[in-house]
């Protein structure tokens, strides 16, 4: 194991992150934030080594990794593991909730309070710790424009989970292709469009390949977490564990915060660029919603598949995001409050 606890005596326990992603963008703030306050909070007794870009393992080992103790924490991205994180795979749902922190808060609270997929984890050797999202799906393209649902039939697409495979259904040929890798399959022509979340899409300078950009308005892919090697989480103190937990959950407040402002950026130095901004028209996004709706009851077998409760999450997720969506109309989002 690589978890640093250095004897009772030091009292410090650094935790090795395996992350994907470069050192930048929203969700690289957000994951420095979670590692920055764990340290903070605990006095500096707890440490996280965040080791960026893929140096531990890439996105399609991470779980393995994890669960084989490579790094004692890590980012999983749950479209490379549809069957064996099928639990976690209910936050990239079309379930019609574009809204980053209203996802995040209803993921969050359903993978702490359910028993049955806390159990599914620990079959893998996996503690959930906290989730982050893409944000609102939207579609990139270069050479071409999605101005209706249907204007998606006949072009390449890089597209993930049941958004992906309803741009499929829609006559795309969709392309299998990493979000990193987008920029040259886009620059090239191997791709004429690709499914995109605006932080993102500025993180990695997508924008200077793309002539426009449509806002969907559709859902997110949520199905992005940290999870926590189980024997190094079983070796922490009853405080250190209470720590990870709190923070975790904290982190959809402070994720939601950053998302929300990057998005808003990213659109304008779109528009600046000169990429065209279209909104779909709600007739044309009721379209999406509805070819969208058999993969939530093929997601349902797929958790009854692995004896998940599968119906019953989805009922309870989407009460979940009833739940956070009254919340925010209601009392605002959590920064915004007084």
């Amino acid at each position: 194991m690589s978890f640093g606890l250095v004897g009772a005596a030091a009292a410090e326990t650094t935790l090795i992150h395996g992350e994907a992603g470069p050192n930048r963008c929203a969700r690289a703030a957000a994951l420095q934030w979670f590692a920055d306050q764990l340290t903070e909070r605990s006095s500096g007794d707890m440490k996280i080594d965040i080791q960026w870009g893929g140096a531990l393992f890439k996105s399609n080992a991470a779980v393995q990794s994890i669960s084989d103790g490579v790094s004692d924490v890590g980012t999983v991205i749950v479209v490379y593991y549809p069957q064996e994180m099928v639990g976690y795979g209910i936050a990239d749902l079309t379930v019609n909730n574009p809204d980053a922190w209203v996802g995040m808060r209803a993921t969050d609270e359903l993978m702490r309070s359910s028993d049955a997929l806390k159990a599914n984890f620990a079959d893998k050797g996996l503690v959930y710790v906290g989730t982050f999202t893409t944000s609102a799906v939207n579609i990139g393209c270069k050479g071409a424009a999605i101005r209706k649902a249907e204007d998606v039939s006949g072009l390449k697409v890089r597209g993930v989970s049941a958004f992906g495979k309803v741009f499929g259904e829609m006559g795309a040929n969709m392309v299998r292709m990493s979000i990193y890798d987008a920029y040259q399959g886009l620059d090239t022509g191997l791709i004429d469009c690709s499914q995109g979340y605006s932080y993102a899409v500025a993180a990695l300078k997508q924008a200077e390949v793309m002539d426009s950009y449509t806002l969907l308005n559709w859902g997110q892919v949520g199905g992005v977490g940290i999870f926590m090697n189980a024997d190094a989480h079983d070796s922490l103190s009853d405080d250190q564990k209470a720590l990870v937990e709190t923070v975790g959950m904290e982190m959809a407040d402070e994720f939601g915060r950053t998302i929300t402002i990057a998005n808003d950026k990213a659109i304008a130095s779109m528009t600046e660029a000169g990429v065209e901004i279209i909104t779909l028209a709600d007739e044309e996004r009721a379209k999406l919603v509805s070819m969208g709706e058999p993969f939530l009851g093929k997601w349902v077998e797929g958790a009854d598949s692995v004896g998940l409760p599968g119906q019953a999450l989805l009922d309870e997720y989407r009460g979940l995001i009833a739940k956070y969506s009254e919340e925010r109309d209601s009392k605002g989002y959590p920064w915004a409050r007084n």
